[in-house]
């Protein structure tokens, strides 16, 4: 391959911690108590307003308002799915089940499946030795022929409910999961009659569908059944140890049904899976639990789109990321909790995980936060994962995994993907930055990625340029031999150095690293670049069709270059045209992570034009009809992803500087945003009409420096929660720094005071609901 020419990029300066250094920096700012400011720099108005407190009015604070708004975004069904990807899913973040025709029978088949249930032979790899493994189904046997179905997966109560009509009758049916419970009613009408059974499947990998299982593989045994008080069990035993169990009993009208998995515990599974069936509260006390969690979890944040179908497929993917995940959950694996036919039944580190959760923070959710978990609860197996010559400060992992991160990563130097974790180490931090929690910053995000960085700082080498080069490593999937100073690498390398040091700064930690952390930054080699923007790394064009974006990095999610800096603008451009202009290997996620870069830039259109490409039945892998994705297996991310990319048009917290309605586009006339979560663990509330923003409402959780880009003109208002005015100081280009105490809300608008209305948005472009209607 014929090398290109190679242009040199300075390393960003930027304090990528946030608020630890530029709260410094903003609190030496002159500031003046103003009622008025303009928007432009002007100077203050000469009459101060009178203080009067303001106060939001929330249409959406009562239950029937949430019921009637996420009743439009229903997924419904006027016929019998017959694929996993198009049928009712449910899930509590533990157990999970898709409802779809039974292949070839007239049944319907619910899938009993849990992401807590793998294997444990790590000597076989993660695709094999410690792979999620199917549990069974159920079936719903009718007597008559299904002629119809009418089907309605209600957001509001996470429960599917409706009808399936028969040759014979009706069936009546409810469902829902619960505390690892699958709850499901079923009344009969005419001929027909309620029957339910249980089918256990092979506990082998679903790996099996593309390979042969590796040598010397040695398959589970068969699993038994038996029977205590009423409640029947599948037990199944395991080669490496530990134990499946499926507790199940039909008592009238009503199914419960629970998986338990134990490991290294050979029975403590049964026990568990048993307890649980024979000690369940009634019918109505469980679905009274259901419906009060999923109530609350909803009143956390509120979105409207003026786009129906979109819309609802925000809500929808709100609904599907709590039903696959909980703080205390294990860590998603690629296919979530509904394990199908699939070659990737593990958790994959170099792009899928870190997708996964990105919605998590805008939308307030951080109560679904599995991976900040799985990481803190496992930093002994992190660091057991890189070769023991390197064990004493250095921590990593491979590009897939099980539930506990068991996965050996490679070195610098032999081709290996190294940088997995100091990626998925980002997502902590967004999540630090989220919430402001020094907890999390100081016992699992500081010692972690300590160690991750550190791992690099063995392998990077001076060469004759002085600079600091760094071993052949690989940009994750680019089929071509890895090459030196991957720009993957170097991204996240210096991500991290100035990450640490900022962190060592905010927690008081003297750390005798920060000399090496800053030479790092000084003297590691620019990004290799070429008359195409951004290459894979040295001697390594971007040269054919790639769906990662993991040669961009730098630019998004790190934004270590960015469109602020208009030095960097043509570079970005052009990596992103000559990204997209090799087509051939693009995925769903590569048109939700253009979507996102386009955003940064504020190019609302170019953004949700892209987005609109995941939706777009005639590409290769389309968003599906129950909004899940699969390409030759479920891939839970990429429709994860795409409700980012729609928080990244809608509010941007990167940088220090809280961006609302940044790449609004302009079909998008109305917006309401209320308690979006932002970095510096800032609520934001705002509201969009007839392409007007009339509003900001923020309130400050921790008390941090406020740069607000507000992207109003005339004359600013900024006011207290009492009604008295701001400490503000305009920063210029449409920003201001306001002083928020902590606990306290500020109000931002220019003009006369708008209603201060947070309410749905009228639909102006109609959709079909999602499912099949």
């Amino acid at each position: 391959m014929t090398s290109q020419p190679r242009k040199v990029l300075p390393a960003s300066r930027r304090a990528v911690l946030g608020s630890a250094l530029t709260g410094a920096a903003l609190a030496s700012l002159p500031s003046v108590a103003r009622a008025e400011e303009s928007a432009g720099g002007a100077a203050p108005a000469a009459e101060a307003v009178r203080a009067q407190p303001w106060k939001l009015s929330n249409r959406m604070s009562g239950s029937g308002d949430w019921a009637d708004f996420l009743r439009r975004q229903d997924l419904v069904w006027s016929r019998l799915p017959a694929l996993w990807h198009e049928g009712p899913f449910l899930g509590d973040g533990l157990l999970g089940s898709m409802v779809y025709q039974e292949p070839d029978a007239n049944k319907i088949r619910f899938t009993v499946q849990h992401g807590r249930v793998q294997d444990h032979r790590p000597a076989f790899g993660s695709g094999w030795g410690t792979c999620r493994l199917p549990v069974g189904h159920l079936t719903l046997d009718p007597v008559g022929t299904i002629t119809a179905v009418d089907w309605r997966l209600s957001l509001w109560n996470a429960e599917l409910s409706g009808t399936v009509t028969t040759s014979s009758g009706t069936l009546t049916l409810t469902a829902f999961i619960h505390d690892e419970i699958l709850v499901a009613r079923v009344r009969a009408s005419g001929g027909e009659r309620v029957s339910w059974t249980f089918h256990p499947e092979e506990a082998m990998s679903p790996r099996q569908i593309q390979e042969d299982p590796p040598a010397n593989y040695v398959p589970n045994p068969a699993w038994t059944t038996r029977t205590t008080g009423g409640v029947k069990q599948v037990l199944q035993p395991l080669v490496g140890g530990g134990q499946t169990a499926t507790a199940y009993r039909q008592t009238g009208d009503v199914l419960l049904l629970s998986v338990g998995h134990s490991f290294p515990s050979e029975s403590e599974a049964a026990t568990v899976s048993l307890r649980k069936i024979q000690r369940a509260e009634a019918y109505g006390t469980l679905r009274d639990r259901n419906t009060r969690w999923w109530h609350d979890f909803y009143r956390k944040s509120f979105v409207s789109l003026p786009d129906e179908r979109l819309q609802s497929f925000y809500w929808i993917q709100l609904y599907k990321v709590a039903s696959a995940t909980r703080a205390n959950a294990p860590v998603m694996a690629t296919c979530g909790p509904w394990l199908e036919r699939t070659p990737w039944p593990a958790v994959w580190w170099n792009l899928n995980l870190q997708l996964e959760y990105w919605l998590i923070h805008g939308s307030n959710h951080l109560e679904l936060d599995s991976l900040s978990a799985t990481l803190r609860q496992n930093q002994e197996q992190l660091t057991a994962n890189v070769p023991a010559a390197y064990r004493s400060d250095s921590a990593g992992v491979g590009r897939s995994s099980d539930m506990f991160a068991n996965r050996s990563v490679g070195t610098p130097g032999s081709g290996a993907e190294v940088g997995d974790l100091t990626w998925a180490l980002h997502n902590v931090w967004l999540s630090y930055r989220h919430t402001m929690d020094e907890t999390l910053l100081r016992e699992t995000l500081f010692p972690l990625l300590r160690r991750a960085i550190n791992y690099y700082l063995h392998f990077l080498t001076p060469g004759s340029d002085g600079k600091l080069h760094l071993p052949s490593t690989l940009s994750p999937e680019y089929p071509v031999v890895p090459p030196q100073d991957t720009n993957y690498d170097l991204a996240l390398i210096r991500w991290g150095c100035q990450t640490l040091l900022d962190a060592s700064a905010h927690l008081g930690v003297n750390d005798p690293l920060k000399p090496r952390w800053q030479e790092v930054l000084t003297r590691l080699t620019p990004y290799p670049t070429d008359e195409n923007g951004f290459m894979i790394g040295a001697d390594t064009p971007y040269a054919q069709s790639h769906r990662h974006y993991s040669h961009l990095l730098m630019v998004y999610p790190l934004y270590l270059v960015n469109w602020d800096q208009p030095e960097n603008r043509e570079l970005i451009e052009k990596s992103l045209v000559h990204w997209h202009a090799l087509t051939g290997a693009h995925r769903g996620y590569s048109y939700t992570g253009a979507a996102s870069l386009y955003a940064m830039a504020g190019r609302g259109d170019t953004a949700l034009g892209y987005l609109k490409l995941f939706f777009d039945p005639t590409t290769r892998y389309p968003c599906r009809a129950n909004t899940h994705y699969t390409e030759a297996g479920p891939v839970i991310e990429t429709p994860l992803s795409a409700s980012q990319s729609m928080h990244d048009m809608l509010c941007q917290s990167w940088g220090g500087t809280v961006r609302v309605f940044p790449a609004v586009p302009k079909d998008w006339k109305d917006v309401t945003l209320h308690d979006f979560r932002t970095q510096g663990a800032f609520l934001v509330s705002a509201v969009r009409k007839a392409g007007v923003t009339r509003f900001i409402r923020v309130k400050s959780l921790a008390g941090e420096p406020l740069k607000l880009k507000h992207g109003l003109t005339g004359t600013l208002t900024v006011l207290l929660d009492d009604g008295k005015p701001a400490r503000t100081q305009d920063l210029g280009n449409g920003t201001l720094a306001i002083t928020v105490p902590k606990g306290r809300e500020v109000l931002v608008h220019s003009g006369a005071r708008p209603d201060l209305v947070i309410a749905p948005v009228a639909i102006s472009e109609p959709g079909d609901a999602w499912g099949l209607p």
